[in-house]
């Protein structure tokens, strides 16, 4: 518990507003150990990613799955972790608290609950019963020997509803429940960023996406964290798609060039 408690501790203090962690997401042991090898601080599980190396769309595991992937990622590095636990596979809030109970003991230094419902026809959560949920979680998170670092995450923004003075609004509700870092993913521009960074009091992570301000920028803006998501887990599928497409299609063997760096960097990482 000791090393877990000071791999949370150590999870928080690296969010620093205006020197954002970069936060990589690996999908697997062996992608974990290939990031902690490149010197990334800590890393967090991606729900995408994982999902993936099942042949499942985002949204498809289940709480144990998720819990044993974390788990695995853990016990792959040294470094902290946290876990993308989705809306914590829970509607309610003692669901909820469970599921942070279960990630403690998967030994990890934080996670993350969203407002997503996972209903097409009510996809996020009323603030009220929202704000509950992250109470509950907060609860859970922070009253036992281990800090977990908790993550408030208000999904509007990835679900038709671009209301940024409703995302602002939750997140201020989300930090008043007990959330360490906050986060609204589907934020694009600097001003929507600066704007929610400026309206709290707490680390905010951005996770990157096309078009998004460089690192450099976010920085300036004040952002604490910047995530990946699964955008490393396609980046990796779509270079299989590239060298797939090469093989069938000139029968050329370029991609044997980009697959010695992979083994280059592998290799050492992975150990005797």
């Amino acid at each position: 518990m000791d090393g877990q408690a000071d791999k949370a501790k150590l999870f928080l203090e690296l969010h620093t507003r205006g020197r954002p962690l970069l936060l990589t997401n690996p999908w697997d042991a062996g992608s974990a150990k290939l990031l902690a090898s490149l010197g990334f601080e800590a890393l967090a599980t991606t729900s995408g990613g994982f999902a993936a190396t099942l042949g499942r769309r985002d949204g498809g595991v289940t709480r144990d799955e998720a819990i044993a992937h974390a788990a695995q990622i853990v016990q792959a590095t040294g470094l902290p972790v946290s876990a993308d636990l989705e809306n914590a596979f829970a509607d309610e809030p003692e669901g909820v608290a469970q599921t942070i109970r279960l990630a403690i003991d998967a030994g990890l230094a934080g996670c993350s609950v969203e407002d997503f419902s996972g209903r097409e026809d009510d996809p996020i959560y009323a603030i009220g019963h929202a704000a509950e949920r992250v109470a509950a979680a907060s609860e859970a998170a922070h009253s036992g020997p281990v800090r977990l670092v908790l993550t408030g995450r208000a999904e509007n923004f990835l679900h038709g509803r671009e209301d940024l003075a409703d995302t602002i609004a939750r997140l201020q509700a989300y930090q008043e429940a007990g959330a360490d870092v906050l986060f609204a993913p589907g934020l694009r521009s600097a001003k929507d960023i600066g704007a929610v960074v400026s309206s709290v009091d707490r680390p905010v992570n951005v996770v990157v996406r096309p078009g998004m301000p460089s690192v450099a920028e976010l920085a300036e803006l004040g952002v604490s964290r910047v995530s990946v998501g699964a955008a490393f887990t396609f980046a990796a599928l779509g270079a299989v798609v590239e060298a797939a497409e090469e093989l069938t299609g000139s029968g050329t063997y370029g991609f044997m060039e980009r697959a010695g760096k992979g083994a280059k960097a592998a290799y050492p990482a992975f150990g005797a």
